[in-house]
């Protein structure tokens, strides 16, 4: 007796590097910079409904690997990344994830996708909903510091959903900035490369710092950040890992994503234990202030957090009807009878008969 076909529980829709740029492409990268932007707010207005825990880190001195989970009662997401600044140097990428989603209710996943991409678009998102709820008005002119995978995402996000004009460009490697510039030539952006962060910060009212080295490193010193800026510190995500100088968060009004994983991962780690940070959500939802005047200095000390891949898995998910832009993997077992594994797996030996 032959294994009857898996029922259609038995297959999850997957999608490739291949499909994922397919789906940019068919949307339009800053459509989706948006959507994906509005699903993260969403869901920070949904804060108290989800399952919240810092990620669940693997360090070795080469980079780190980690597994970031969710969950807001009906659906639950996790993504695995990693974080590999070496890896350039070898021509392999920083970072590289995939996620997923399931249902509560059965326990079985509805949707498996790579992130790499998904990542880069939906670090990009929330960094411009934070802008929008703290930037100073009108802002109009970005230094971008750190010039690698993630800047373009970052600037057209800036410019698709905060009405950034200008970009004011800075790399260690002056390759990174001319990759950057070819890439968003002719998409609406005035590009000014930099020859120092100095440079880069000088006239900004938005400066992003988005660099890669797992050091304790000073991209921005104290004396490069004047009043009435607000500052998205998204490079350092993890212990040992900081991109700002300790002066800067005294002077700043600093707000997290979730706390217990900012201030071991993000530039708060420099701080006492007792630094007063501001929860994003709060902000978004109305409970707490963002920018209450032109002088005052905020940052963003964004580390990245499960909630906004949940958002960007949801936001995908919901995209992909009538694309074709899926594989379905028959990736779970489907017996006709659910107490019957083995007999399944005998059933489908194609030599017929008992195996020995």
């Amino acid at each position: 007796m032959s294994a009857p076909a898996p029922s259609e529980r038995a297959f999850v829709p997957f999608v490739s590097v291949d499909n994922m740029m397919k789906l940019v492409h068919r949307i339009g990268v800053e459509t989706m910079l948006s959507g994906i932007a509005e699903y993260v707010e969403e869901d920070f207005r949904r804060w108290e409904l989800f399952d919240k825990t810092p990620r669940v880190a693997s360090h070795s001195k080469e980079g780190v690997i980690e597994l970031m989970p969710t969950s807001d009662g009906v659906t639950y997401g996790f993504k695995y990344v990693n974080g590999h600044p070496k890896n350039t140097k070898e021509g392999l990428q920083t970072v590289t994830a995939f996620g997923l989603l399931a249902d509560v209710y059965t326990g079985y996943p509805v949707l498996l996708t790579e992130m790499t991409v998904l990542t880069a678009l939906r670090t990009a998102a929330t960094s411009a909903v934070v802008a929008k709820h703290l930037a100073p008005k009108d802002a109009h002119t970005m230094a971008m510091i750190g010039n690698g995978a993630q800047s373009e995402f970052q600037a057209l996000a800036m410019k698709e959903i905060c009405g950034i004009k200008t970009l004011r460009l800075y790399d260690i490697d002056p390759k990174a900035t001319e990759k950057l510039m070819r890439n968003l030539e002719g998409r609406g952006l005035t590009l000014q490369p930099c020859k120092s962060p100095e440079e880069a910060a000088l006239g900004a009212q938005i400066i992003t710092t988005c660099t890669a080295d797992k050091q304790n490193a000073t991209v921005l010193s104290d004396n490069m950040v004047g009043t009435g800026v607000h500052i998205n510190a998204i490079g350092g995500d993890c212990p040992g890992k900081t991109e700002l100088a300790s002066g800067i968060l005294s002077r700043s009004d600093v707000f997290v994503e979730y706390p217990p994983q900012t201030r071991v991962e993000g530039e708060i780690q420099q701080m006492p234990e007792d630094f007063p940070v501001t929860e994003m959500w709060k902000v978004i939802t109305g409970q707490a202030e963002g920018r209450t005047s032109d002088r005052q200095i905020t940052l963003f000390d964004g580390v990245g957090f499960a909630t906004e891949d949940f958002s960007a898995l949801r936001y995908v998910r919901d995209q992909l009807e009538g694309t074709g832009l899926y594989h379905d993997l028959d990736m779970l077992a489907d017996p006709d009878d659910p107490r019957d594994l083995f007999g399944m797996v005998m059933r489908a030996n194609p030599e017929g008969g008992e195996t020995a």
